[in-house]
């Protein structure tokens, strides 16, 4: 795989666009399977939950969220409007019965009122956020006072492995997030390890794993 198709693959991690944006989407929901039971696990959506989700891809998983229970509202917000299109036709029903919508948005400004959401989970974003502080601050105002943020990601050991990580992506530590998260007005209260299924990429058996911090506004 040469340089330049790295960097198509990298543009559309971060931003799906087009037909090859589609395939991307479906792609990263066989690949992220495993981070986002994990992650939708720790989330525990349960009963009069307002959920906020940023950059939930195609909304595939989102059934996993709202079928626990009928009175947890969903949003999902993502800056990509193809995400945001192909979200709608899979989460049609959901749309349809009230539980669910979702929001073109760059997470640095979100169109949303203070203290709007008491859950707010991200998964497989942090890597893209061009100022963490000012994202961080947003997540807080528009969160619960004691509101749960949880965060999901693959740890730098495990993201300096692709090959097409030098385009465009950030990589952090568990403890550069944990740092990160604790500079930032959150309290951490759990912080889970999780091992995955090995997988194959470029025709080598890397190890899986991800990390997911779960931490309150203070």
């Amino acid at each position: 795989m040469d340089e330049q198709q790295l960097q198509q693959i990298a543009a559309q991690l971060r931003k799906p666009e087009g037909e090859d944006g589609i395939k991307t989407a479906e792609w990263m929901n066989k690949g992220n399977l495993c981070i986002h039971k994990d992650g939708l696990t720790v989330l525990n959506a349960e009963t009069n939950d307002n959920i906020l989700e940023i950059g939930m891809g195609n909304g595939f998983f989102v059934k996993e969220i709202l079928s626990r229970d009928s009175s947890i509202k969903y949003v999902g917000c993502d800056f990509s409007e193809l995400m945001i299109k192909e979200a709608e036709k899979i989460n049609v029903d959901w749309i349809s019965k009230g539980q669910a919508k979702f929001i073109l948005s760059d997470v640095s400004s979100l169109p949303f009122n203070d203290q709007l959401f008491n859950k707010i989970l991200t998964i497989n974003t942090i890597y893209f956020w061009e100022d963490e502080s000012k994202i961080l601050d947003e997540i807080k105002r528009v969160l619960w006072p004691n509101g749960v943020f949880t965060i999901a990601f693959r740890p730098k050991h495990y993201t300096e492995k692709y090959p097409f990580i030098k385009y465009g992506f950030k990589q952090f530590s568990k403890e550069d997030v944990i740092k990160l998260l604790s500079g930032n007005g959150f309290t951490i209260t759990n912080v889970y390890e999780n091992n995955e299924p090995d997988a194959e990429m470029n025709g080598e058996i890397m190890k899986m794993e991800n990390v997911i911090i779960v931490a309150t506004k203070f």
